[in-house]
């Protein structure tokens, strides 16, 4: 009885992440359009801090319960998601697929992918350190110098204004500055529940915490970004959905990795966690496979986010499988 109340725990603090997580962004974003920020800022910042909102809150409960690899795995299972499937799913939306005109865009996509490959080299001796987390956030502190360097980057209003955000009263301004808190207050509430029922299920029901994160929370925690990615290439924004899951997946890996392992060491044994070394192997290969494309031209055709769709799949099925 009492292992059915945790798993009810889970499933509702997991459908109460997802809910706070939109929440957090569409708020976030009508901040952003109401107080006429750049688009740069939206794509970057407005839109990738609130989609790693929940890995933040969940990386420091984690660290803060002793359970850091919960972190870890969450992280990479959502930095898979989002260059295969989400990433696929959008190319798919889009019928010239995803273009890639912007310098700052393919540039960016280095450093994504840079930043979600470094904490698998940095735990290659079994654990993420305290050390290796002040490499990780000096990543981000370089990363963030990079994306300031050239003011041109903040020369294009975000085109997602429309008359009514433009003309309405500071009223419009509060309400959702009110939700947002309200959907930060939930966010940490939901992102500790999921924390203390992992615990218990991994512990009681023998599930590892790796497979609980690198699947269940990371594509709960991911529903959002793929639903705003989506809503994005519906309005054929491409500039936009690369912008935003990038800059999710570079603060994901350093910003919050670099904190949890400054609070809690992560010590993750592979031979002991195939579901670990599963998800190393499918993201290094995400991860070449969304660079070669966004690299070998100006963007990610619908077949290629095809090839990004089917390998999300067999990732999970073999991850299920193993399991």
């Amino acid at each position: 009885m009492v292992t059915f109340f945790y798993i009810f725990i889970f499933l509702i603090s997991c459908f109460f992440l997802v809910l706070s997580a939109k929440w957090l962004i569409d708020s976030l974003t009508r901040v952003a359009k109401y107080l006429g920020w750049k688009e740069f800022v939206v794509a970057f910042f407005t839109v990738s801090l609130g989609a790693a909102a929940p890995e933040f809150f969940i990386g420091v409960l984690s660290a803060v319960n002793n359970v850091p690899e919960l972190a870890f795995s969450n992280i990479l299972g959502q930095n898979i998601l989002l260059f295969a499937f989400t990433v696929g799913i959008c190319a798919l939306i889009l019928k010239n697929g995803i273009e890639i005109e912007s310098k700052t865009v393919r540039d960016g996509s280095t450093f994504a992918v840079m930043a979600a490959l470094m904490p698998l080299i940095l735990i290659l001796d079994g654990t993420l350190s305290r050390p290796d987390g002040i490499i990780l956030l000096a990543f981000f502190f370089l990363f963030i110098y990079w994306l300031f360097s050239k003011k041109e980057r903040f020369s294009k209003v975000y085109e997602g204004m429309d008359d009514k955000i433009k003309t309405s009263t500071p009223l419009f301004f509060f309400k959702n500055l009110a939700l947002l808190i309200i959907g930060l207050i939930i966010v940490v509430l939901s992102a500790y529940g999921i924390v203390e029922s992992s615990k218990y299920l991994s512990e009681m029901a023998g599930i590892s915490i790796p497979l609980i994160g690198i699947l269940v929370i990371a594509a709960g925690v991911g529903i959002p970004e793929t639903y705003f990615a989506a809503m994005l290439a519906r309005k054929g924004q491409s500039w936009m959905i690369l912008g935003g899951l990038m800059g999710a997946v570079a603060i994901s890996s350093t910003l919050v990795l670099g904190i949890v392992a400054l609070i809690e060491p992560i010590i993750i044994d592979v031979a002991d966690q195939p579901a670990f070394f599963l998800a190393r192997i499918f993201l290094v290969l995400c991860a070449a496979l969304f660079l070669f494309f966004v690299r070998s031209g100006k963007r990610i055709s619908t077949k290629e986010g095809a090839i990004l769709l089917s390998i999300y799949a067999s990732f999970a099925i073999i991850q299920i499988l193993l399991n």
